[in-house]
């Protein structure tokens, strides 16, 4: 298995593993939004083996904003993260989040949300966002649910915030 950045190509594939993934086409259509409209800070896919290797997973990083006490900082969201149901249980899911994160951190991003299970994600370092008083801002109340992992010590994002996602999270 090879994991990449996403090409033109392979769309439908990737709009087809997130459907199968999630059992419905919410977060195809989230991704799909999301390029439309240049909301993709990072996109990558999980591919078999061979020159005709079909597409497995797929992960993509968009941009969030927080509002902290210090000023106004961007940081990554990580949503979808897909693998194709007959494939999962593999490590392709924990290559996609490994790798991606890497590449994130090599751009200078401070830190990376999330909406997912704890007990997945705490493997990747992430933690309980409300733990350092970091908020999604359709979510002010403390959840178990949103995570944060911060990718660059000592920046803003450690010290908490209000986070928001692109409006397109919010249309899909």
């Amino acid at each position: 298995m090879i994991v990449r950045k996403e090409r033109d190509a392979d769309i439908e594939a990737i709009r087809a593993v997130n459907d199968a993934a999630f059992k419905q086409p919410g977060e195809g259509m989230l991704v799909d939004a999301l390029r439309a409209n240049g909301g993709v800070m990072l996109s990558l896919v999980a591919q078999e083996d061979g020159p005709a290797g079909a597409i497995v997973g797929h992960i993509l990083f968009s941009p969030v904003t927080v509002e902290a006490e210090s000023g106004r900082f961007g940081a990554a969201g990580l949503a979808p993260l897909a693998v194709l149901p007959d494939k999962q249980s593999q490590g392709i899911g924990s290559r996609l989040v490994r790798d991606g994160l890497d590449l994130v951190r090599r751009k200078g991003v401070p830190g990376c949300v999330l909406l997912g299970s704890p007990k997945y994600y705490s493997r990747f370092g992430f933690d309980r966002a409300s733990r350092i008083g970091l908020y999604w801002k359709t979510q002010p109340t403390e959840t178990e649910h949103f995570l944060m992992v911060e990718l660059t010590p000592g920046t803003p994002f450690g010290r908490g915030g209000l986070v928001s996602y692109r409006p397109e999270f919010d249309t899909v």
